[in-house]
């Protein structure tokens, strides 16, 4: 993997850092709020994505910008809707029927270790170190301390942990397909965004449809927090996520996961008044740990002898590089 620059000062995209944080955060709650009222999480997960639409479709407008019109584009997209959006938005929906926000947002957190897995199988550039393993083994270990596995957890309590981490692989498989054929494809990122999201809406109405009926009105809280989980955790994160990883780096911007839980935690404990154990917080240790331990720059590799000290050419991209 290329090394990264230093990048810009701290102070540049600091802001925009702890901004996407706090909305990512949130979002656990907000998606705790609609589900205890009741609205099924594939509509959950319709709205999510309806309003983030909408919301970046009008930043375009805005802009006076379109969207992409090559068929590849498009082609890619609703495989990356799939992955990115409405298999892991319904997933985390449903887990949040039977688990705690609190307990979902560190899940998330293993996102990073996840994603990892998938691009070691799916781009051939990236290498399995032994640091890279410890990392994967440490970060697993520390989810199974947050599930607090040894207790015997009930079938419901394990069935919406498991819908949990199924989001998270569904983002590292997502990730790492975007990474290979959709994130440099031309067009802005609010563009490939707004097309993605789209396709998201897409299939999440044909699901919805099928699978819990026609929507009803689920009550004043709902009804105010999911517009707000859209277009600010699915509409305005998604820029501001592309922002920093063009002003940061992806490794700086990857970073973003580990602060996730304790905004998640912080929302669930005081504004849900959800428990806090002291195995969710261990665990979430574990986990960042692992994280860390796995995202660790592979070292180049010597130069091949007879090169007369000419580096080795890079053959991999940044990760999560785009196009501008």
């Amino acid at each position: 993997m290329v090394a990264e620059s230093t990048g810009p000062a701290p102070a540049r995209w600091i802001a925009g850092f702890l901004a996407l944080s706090l909305i990512w955060g949130a979002s656990f709650a907000l998606i705790k709020v609609a589900v205890n009222a009741e609205v099924p999480p594939i509509w959950v997960a319709f709205w999510r994505c309806l309003f983030g639409a909408l919301t970046l479709a009008a930043i375009l407008a805005v802009q006076r910008s379109g969207l992409p019109r090559d068929r590849a584009t498009w082609g890619h997209a609703p495989v990356v809707a799939l992955f990115l959006n409405s298999m892991p938005f319904a997933l985390l929906a449903f887990g949040e029927t039977q688990v705690s926000s609190v307990l979902a947002g560190v899940v998330n957190a293993t996102t990073p270790l996840t994603t990892l897995f998938f691009v070691l199988l799916l781009v051939p550039q990236e290498q399995l170190t032994s640091r890279r393993l410890v990392g994967l083994f440490t970060g697993f270990g520390g989810v199974l301390v947050v599930l607090g596995i040894w207790q015997g957890l009930g079938d419901a309590t394990l069935t919406g942990a498991a819908a949990c981490l199924g989001s998270t692989l569904c983002y590292g498989a997502g990730f790492a397909y975007t990474r290979r054929f959709f994130a440099s494809r031309q067009g802005s990122a609010v563009a490939l965004s707004t097309t993605q999201l789209i396709c998201a809406t897409a299939e999440l109405a044909v699901a919805a449809a099928l699978m819990a009926g026609a929507p009803g009105w689920p009550g004043r809280p709902a009804a105010v927090s999911l517009p707000a989980l859209g277009a600010l955790g699915t509409g305005v994160a998604y820029i501001l996520n592309l922002r920093l990883i063009r002003e940061a780096g992806p490794t700086i911007a990857s970073t973003v996961t580990y602060v996730i839980p304790v905004w998640s935690t912080l929302f669930g404990t005081l504004l849900l008044s959800e428990p806090l154990s002291w195995n969710t917080a261990a665990g979430a240790v574990l986990v960042v740990a692992g994280v860390l331990l796995a995202r660790a720059p592979v070292r180049p590799r010597p130069p091949a002898s007879g090169t007369s000290g000419q580096p080795a050419a890079s053959v991999a991209e940044p990760e999560g590089r785009l196009r501008r």
